[in-house]
């Protein structure tokens, strides 16, 4: 038999086992941060952080560089946009263009023909009588050759004088209806100025190039066939090839401001040189009237005072031409000059450039008498004096 219970039904709780931990709080978020928490929230952000230096950082700075980029060319686009519209890129290739047309007829295309075989060449008309300039070792071997002119037609010119020492010569054609070039002053020229080459390299008639003076009163260029006291150049880098020689340099206003003449090497390597106007332009006159140009001659061979020279003479740096040959029957010789003189002054004006003097020397009034300061060792010692020289004709053919 079932005992019954007395206990009512009511006061009966059917209750779950509980377990013997803490339950968690009903509700999480009011639950409080602890040490630990914090921890794993510092180390996620560093995570995250090293994430976006390796893999995001890089690509937003090239977006920011690139965004810059785009808006600095984009800038440069809108600049040159505004300036093309003021400053016409037309017209820079225009005034090349006039310039060939202006200068054009005024250069002629020279061929020769010698037991040397066959030449080439360029000139240019200096005077509607026509009379040509070119460069002497165009026509070196020649007597007469032929020319052509832009128009196309062909003629004979004749050899009228030549000027070895500056590389220069005068031909005369009898064709008519020519167009001469006007003359430029070279010395009025900077570094830096845009020029112009007219000429036939390699035969090409009626090529033209451009480029800037780079230097002036360039001398002793070493490479030439024939080295001169008295040449001078104006560098530039206008492209001159075999076959420029002798056709003119123009400025921005189409004037002669030089002859190409040179280049170092066998092809144009970015320097060429030209004869300057002003020493072109008074060749050329010379030239035309006698056939070749009197100069005044001493008879010396000049160069500048080395270093260990000024030290046994006392000189400053930079003073007198030192003579490292006295010729034999020349003014010189018979004032008395030696090797190994300095020659401090030519009629009263100091010179330490060889050229220079040279020159001076050369446009003194020939049969003058000069007084020549120079010093001499002696015994030793430096000794000053001052030597009378009666100037001479330069020979023809003394180079």
């Amino acid at each position: 038999m079932y005992e019954e219970s007395n206990t009512p039904l009511e006061d009966v709780s059917l209750v779950e086992p509980q377990s013997p931990q803490h339950s968690p709080p009903e509700n999480s978020a009011d639950a409080p941060v602890t040490q630990q928490d914090l921890y794993r929230l510092r180390r996620l952000l560093w995570i995250f952080g090293l994430v976006f230096t390796v893999l995001v950082a890089p690509s937003v700075v090239d977006k920011i560089q690139y965004a810059n980029t785009v808006a600095k060319e984009r800038a440069k686009y809108d600049v040159a946009r505004e300036l093309k519209q003021e400053f016409s890129l037309s017209s820079f290739s225009n005034a090349s263009t006039l310039l060939a047309n202006y200068v054009g007829p005024s250069v002629v295309s020279i061929r020769t023909n010698s037991h040397r075989g066959e030449g080439q060449g360029s000139g240019v008309i200096v005077d509607e009588a026509g009379y040509i300039l070119t460069n002497y070792h165009v026509v070196e071997t020649v007597r007469s050759t032929e020319i052509q002119l832009s128009d196309g037609r062909r003629g004979v010119a004749t050899v009228v004088g030549a000027d070895p020492l500056v590389d220069l010569a005068v031909l005369k054609t009898e064709l008519d209806n020519l167009t001469a070039a006007q003359w430029g002053d070279s010395d009025e020229l900077n570094v830096g100025e845009m020029v112009w080459a007219l000429g036939s390299p390699f035969g090409l008639e009626k090529s033209i190039t451009f480029g800037i003076v780079s230097a002036k009163e360039r001398r002793g260029i070493s490479g030439q066939r024939r080295q001169s006291i008295y040449q001078e150049f104006l560098q530039t880098d206008a492209a001159v090839n075999p076959g420029n020689s002798g056709g003119p340099l123009v400025n921005t206003d189409g004037e002669i401001v030089g002859i190409n003449t040179a280049i170092i090497g066998h092809t144009y390597q970015g320097i060429s040189f030209s004869i300057p106007s002003t020493i072109a332009r008074s060749t050329y006159e010379k030239l035309r009237k006698n056939g070749w140009v009197k100069r005044g001659y001493l008879g010396v061979g000049p160069i500048k005072v080395t270093d260990k020279v000024a030290r046994k003479l006392a000189l400053e740096r930079d003073q007198g031409v030192l003579v490292v040959e006295v010729r034999a029957n020349t003014p010189a010789a018979e004032a008395g000059l030696e090797p190994n003189d300095v020659i401090l002054t030519w009629d009263g004006v100091e010179f330490s450039d060889p050229t220079l003097m040279s020159r001076a020397i050369a446009a003194t009034t020939i049969g003058s008498e000069v007084p020549v300061e120079i010093v001499r060792l002696e015994n030793g010692q430096p000794n000053h004096r001052t030597l009378m020289v009666k100037v001479a004709a330069r020979p023809v053919d003394s180079l």
